[in-house]
Parts: C-alpha cells; sequence; structure tokens
C-alpha cells in the first residue's frame, strides 16, 4: 500500500520492483557510505535476487520511498518473529523490524536523512497493529544510532548476529511520538 506523508517535501513509498528496481537500487546499496548494508561487492543481478527473495518472503517487505515524487530511499519492514532476530531476543505482539538506507547524493540536504527516518517510522506506526518498531543496526554505525535517538529508540543491549555485532533498539509509539513531537 502506498502512502503520502503530507510534511514538507512530499514523502510517499511504493512497493519495491525487484525486476524494474534493481537498477535503480544497486548504486546505492554498493555505495561506500551504504557499507553497513553489507552489499559492497554486489552486483546488479546478486541485488535483483536478493530483493526477489525479500519480496517473495512472508515477513519481509521491501519500499521504494519517494520524495516529491522521486526515489529517494530504501525502506524495509519485517517480522522479528520470524526472521533476523529470531532467537535473539524474546518478540512481543506488534513488533515490527525495519531497515532503511537513503540514496546516495552529491549534494547533501541538511536535515533530509531524519526527516526520512521520522517518515519512515510514521509509516510503520500508521498501522494500528505496529506496537513497538525494532532495530540491529552494526554497533559502529554512529550515524544511524543518533538518528535513533531523535526518533526515540532506546538501545536495549548488544547481541551477536551472524553477519555483525548489532545494537538492539527498541520505540514504542508513545516514544515516537514525544521525540517528535506529534500524534501518530
Amino acid at each position: 500500500m502506498t502512502r503520502t506523508n503530507t510534511s514538507p517535501g512530499d514523502i510517499s513509498t511504493r512497493p519495491l520492483d525487484p525486476l524494474k528496481d534493481a537498477e535503480l537500487i544497486h548504486p546505492w546499496v554498493t555505495h561506500p557510505k551504504a557499507a553497513f548494508w553489507m552489499m559492497q561487492g554486489a552486483t546488479r543481478q546478486d541485488v535483483e535476487r536478493e530483493y526477489a527473495a525479500i519480496v517473495a518472503h512472508p515477513h519481509h517487505h521491501a519500499f521504494i520511498g519517494l520524495v516529491d515524487g522521486e526515489p529517494a530511499f530504501l525502506m524495509e519492514r519485517y517480522d522479528p518473529a520470524h526472521l533476523e532476530l529470531v532467537g535473539l531476543y524474546e518478540p512481543q505482539p506488534g513488533d515490527v523490524g525495519m531497515h532503511f538506507l537513503v540514496a546516495p547524493t552529491d549534494t547533501p540536504v541538511h536535515g533530509f536523512t531524519r526527516r526520512v527516518i521520522t517518515a519512515v517510522m510514521a509509516e510503520l506506526f500508521a498501522d494500528p497493529a505496529t506496537a513497538r518498531v525494532v532495530v540491529e543496526p552494526d554497533v559502529a554505525n554512529k550515524a544511524v544510532h543518533a538518528l535513533n535517538a531523535a526518533v526515540g529508540f532506546v538501545p536495549e543491549r548488544e547481541i551477536q548476529k551472524p553477519e555483525k555485532k548489532a545494537l538492539l533498539s527498541f520505540c514504542t509509539r508513545a516514544q515516537f511520538e514525544a521525540a517528535v513531537g506529534a500524534a501518530v
């Protein structure tokens, strides 16, 4: 489902189509600034296969984020009771896992990534079944830790995933609303 946030700089999402969007997102996920995405050496075909598997998975969904109608970020939502965090924490009803990646640019706009993560969180909490959002970024990714804190995430503990040491963090609807100053 596509949902539009009417805040300045119209932000919306649409489902990712692996066949059509692999060309678009390949330079995003392989860019040096996307090192924590762990796809540095991926070919376009690798990206297409990875996202075809995500789209086919019943508990994992990928979206292209649009700003003023132009592709600008990648968003994934997943059910942590079924993937990514199975056995690493005790999932609660209403938990939703999230990943996001802003497209690289030669002309960064101050505050843009914060607007994107705020819109991603608003999108996730627009679903009344979402009670809290769960993230597991690399412990070394200090920039995303700061962004997560800005929208209400509270770190719980470090966990060891097969591919990385991660900082398990949670954000409830109330924490998000308090952080961004608006009701969802």
